[in-house]
């Protein structure tokens, strides 16, 4: 490959990472909304709806940009996949850096079309060592889905995904963000699925050690797991 066509294939990895977290941050932020406004203060409807739409796009957006991008769209998912040699380290901050802009894209995107401000602060309160320990199993949790399928079942992944988010919104007392653009995006959505500024970092904490753990025994369990098409 050429270097031009090089400097094309890495940007079009690079748009599909920024396009597919802008939409799975409309889609968590948009039906946050949505389904707040019509649950009219019914908390476990507002979250299902939350769920189902969260879990269908992101099935959805990992099987359209996976052949592109491997759809990370998730910066832990990107430095896992370094660590174990499947993705490239010298292409990580330009995915981290697209995920992150998509992220906060997406979400003035979920502003605009409820007609709300591009960003404003939450205040909605995630903190405790409850919630940060809930980023850690739901991280954890998620690279294990990756890792396990990615080894024997790659096909599987973008439902295996899907269906685990959809899970974990339940299973933990964070909503499983477990991904650190989400999080620091979700920081400037004062609606239901918001998270307030000062509770980004344990999160974030949370979720990189999450990952690692997942990464780590599941170099013990399956050998050599890729989930990278760069």
């Amino acid at each position: 490959m050429g270097p031009a066509r090089a400097t094309l294939s890495k940007m079009r990895k690079l748009v599909a990472e920024f396009l597919g977290t802008a939409l799975l941050l409309a889609a968590i932020v948009g039906s946050g909304i949505m389904g707040e406004r019509l649950a009219q203060g019914n908390v476990a409807v507002a979250l299902l709806a939350n769920t189902v739409a969260t879990g269908a796009t992101l099935a959805a957006l990992i099987l359209t940009f996976g052949p592109i991008s491997g759809s990370h769209l998730n910066p832990a998912v990107t430095l896992a996949d370094a660590v174990i040699g499947g993705f490239p380290w010298k292409h990580v901050p330009g995915y981290i850096v697209a995920q992150v802009s998509g992220a906060f894209l997406g979400v003035a995107a979920a502003h605009t079309m409820f007609n709300l401000p591009l960003f404003f602060i939450s205040h909605h309160a995630r903190s405790g060592a409850s919630q940060a320990f809930s980023e850690f199993v739901a991280t954890f949790g998620l690279l294990s889905v990756i890792w396990g399928c990615a080894r024997s079942r790659p096909s599987a992944i973008p439902y295996a995904v899907a269906a685990y988010i959809t899970g974990a919104y339940w299973f933990t007392a964070s909503t499983s963000f477990a991904n650190p653009a989400v999080t620091l995006a979700r920081s400037v959505t004062d609606t239901f699925s918001g998270i307030a500024p000062r509770d980004t970092l344990p999160f974030i904490a949370a979720q990189l050690l999450g990952a690692a753990g997942a990464t780590l025994l599941f170099r013990w369990l399956t050998p050599k797991p890729g989930i990278s098409h760069a």
